[in-house]
């Protein structure tokens, strides 16, 4: 390296973001992370093994929920994995790994560091986008995910008193309201999608249809494993369908 490029790479000035964003000590942070979290896992299954045995949960109950979870999560870990990949050169891969693939939200991690390269008169990716650029970036995402587990950790025991008290006032309030919110955050997701395109709104169509059908025939054959894999199948097809779609269009 010549000595103006030395200088320009200690300044910070440089363009050169892989040099940074993969750095040891980000890697030796989010395996830290990743251990933790792998502990706080067992840790839970444990909690859940033991609850489920006080209140007569039978072992094979248990195990059908853990596989049920287990399954689940791969439809929407796909979706992750894209962005990620894609994302890849704009923070390397150990912010990627923590603040998009763990801890934050992909929309909302890409907008705080949008917002942040902006405020130095750069773009994400641009040819502005230097080391120094990436660190405030880098620095706003993991701020914001910080001020989102804050407000968790603040939040979370205030909600759940307010909880205990609707259900001693009205127990099936208490029922409907998770699952009523939880409905109304994917219709939202869903919806803020719709008018983007016409192929992503014929692909959330197909991935409805597929998921609708899926649940029919596992109700009409009772068959539990059909729940259980159905959000894995109705994304992966959806997903499959979208690309081909999209690369016949290109073509």
């Amino acid at each position: 390296m010549s000595s103006t490029s030395a200088v320009v790479a200690a300044s910070g000035a440089s363009t050169d973001i892989a040099a940074v964003a993969n750095s040891p000590v980000l890697w030796i942070c989010a395996l830290g992370v990743f251990a933790i979290i792998f502990v706080q896992t067992a840790i839970y299954m444990k909690a859940a093994r033991t609850a489920g045995s006080s209140v007569d949960l039978d072992k094979k109950d248990l195990t059908r929920a853990f596989r049920s979870g287990a399954i689940a999560s791969v439809g929407p870990s796909l979706a992750v994995v894209i962005v990620a990949i894609a994302l890849l050169a704009l923070f390397g891969t150990p912010a990627v790994l923590v603040r998009i693939g763990l801890i934050g939200s992909v929309s909302t991690e890409v907008a705080s560091a949008s917002i942040a390269a902006s405020s130095l008169g750069a773009d994400l990716g641009g040819p502005d986008y230097t080391q120094q650029v990436f660190a405030i970036a880098f620095i706003a995402m993991c701020l914001s995910g910080g001020a989102w587990m804050l407000a968790t950790l603040i939040l979370t025991p205030l909600l759940k008193r307010g909880g205990n008290k609707l259900s001693e006032v009205n127990p099936a309030a208490m029922a409907l309201i998770p699952g009523a919110a939880l409905l109304g955050a994917f219709t939202t997701l869903t919806v803020a999608e719709l008018p983007k395109s016409g192929l992503g709104a014929l692909t959330i169509g197909i991935s409805a249809i597929i998921m609708a059908g899926l649940l029919f025939t596992a109700k009409k054959l009772n068959a539990g494993w059909i729940k259980e894999w159905a959000l894995g199948i109705s994304i992966i097809v959806a997903l499959t369908f979208a690309y081909f779609a999209h690369t016949a269009t290109v073509a």
